[in-house]
């Protein structure tokens, strides 16, 4: 390992190897180092001190309530207006027969988010999880983006703890990290202008950990962000996770160019994809997991990926997202057996573990 360390970086390989913590300019640092090697081993490094060679997945499945939504973010490629022919809004009870599809099926969570409809308040969300609940009680619900989230609890004239106390006893379990995109509000005020603040974001997932409901972190990477604005945007979560300790797992998410008004940035390479998660699992160092969500970076890439620092590939989702294969990804429909996503973790060298939805074990394969 000592023979790979460019000079400049030696400092920061004996902070890692002393279990201190980096800072935001060596996080930078990583980034413009030229050696993914380097990088492959260090963050392997801190992966298998927290997770040993396990590697996570799950069993679960989308919903995606609509895709009419009231704001228009230029990276979108998801979002119809109400008029269009491929709009969709689903009741509730068309909501529960989706769920019911899975009735004969041992999946663990459902994940739901969609657009932010205008019409929706916290009264149709409440219906939906609490007739999920009443359906299968042991079905874990993981629902609703902080930027639903803002817009439903403003609507109703609640606080945010009160909207989401309100969603708990409904059976809210836990919040996905979607919608933080990049926290750098100039970026932001130009690619998702309308869209709920980076300081709403964190404050939504601050009070759902006060709160007892655990939430995942994103981000939205490979466009018009530098380096600096990662690393800020990780510096934000690192001292918030130091506060609550509430969430499990950070997401990169890939920008993907199709049928968005963002095309002209294009989409960065795999091995931009593998330093973004390698800086990613060495810089957050008081998150437990770091997640590959294989519909956005495709099979391959994730397996890969799993020698950069991850130790999570998501789920088995049986084709219920639209959101990534409606932006280009590789996997128009995107589904995974167990035996497939067992057959991708050990082909990269790691042992295959079911988990629930906050990383209990289900099985190890």
């Amino acid at each position: 390992m000592k023979d790979i360390i460019p000079a400049e970086l030696r400092p920061v390989y004996d902070k890692i190897i002393n279990y201190e913590r980096i800072t935001t300019d060596e996080g930078l640092l990583l980034y413009h180092t030229e050696n993914p090697g380097f990088l492959g081993n260090l963050a392997d490094i801190v992966k298998r001190r927290k997770n040993a060679d396990r590697v996570y997945f799950n069993r679960n499945f989308h919903i995606e309530p609509t895709n009419i939504c009231i704001y228009n973010c230029e990276f979108c490629s998801y979002r119809k207006p109400a008029n269009s022919p491929d709009a969709w809004n689903y009741s509730a009870e068309e909501i529960l027969d989706i769920v019911r599809r899975f009735d004969d099926k041992p999946v663990t969570e459902v994940h739901i988010v969609g657009g932010v409809h205008p019409s929706h308040d916290i009264d149709y969300y409440c219906k939906i999880i609490s007739m999920i609940r009443n359906h299968r009680p042991g079905l874990h619900i993981k629902a609703f983006s902080a930027i639903e989230l803002d817009y439903i609890i403003r609507k109703s004239g609640l606080s945010i703890r009160e909207g989401l106390l309100k969603l708990k006893k409904n059976g809210l379990d836990s919040i996905p990290g979607g919608g933080a995109e990049i926290f750098d509000e100039k970026i932001r005020s130009i690619i998702c202008k309308d869209k709920s603040s980076s300081e709403m974001w964190l404050r939504i997932h601050e009070e759902a950990h006060k709160a007892g409901i655990l939430s995942n972190a994103t981000i939205l990477y490979g466009h018009m962000e530098t380096y600096e604005h990662r690393i800020d945007h990780m510096e934000r979560l690192r001292n918030l996770q130091d506060r609550t300790a509430g969430f499990n797992s950070f997401i990169p998410l890939k920008f993907k160019m199709e049928n968005n008004r963002m095309k002209q940035y294009g989409e960065v390479n795999i091995l931009e994809d593998m330093k973004n998660y390698a800086v990613a699992r060495i810089f957050l160092d008081n998150f437990p997991h770091l997640k590959a969500y294989w519909p956005a970076l495709g099979k391959e890439a994730t397996q890969l990926s799993l020698s950069f620092g991850v130790d999570d590939v998501d789920g088995t989702i049986d084709d219920t997202t639209k959101i990534y294969s409606m932006a280009g990804a590789t996997d128009q429909n995107p589904s995974m057996t167990t035996e497939e996503i067992c057959d991708l973790i050990r082909g990269a060298g790691f042992n295959p573990v079911e988990r629930d939805t906050l990383y209990n074990v289900v099985k190890e394969w």
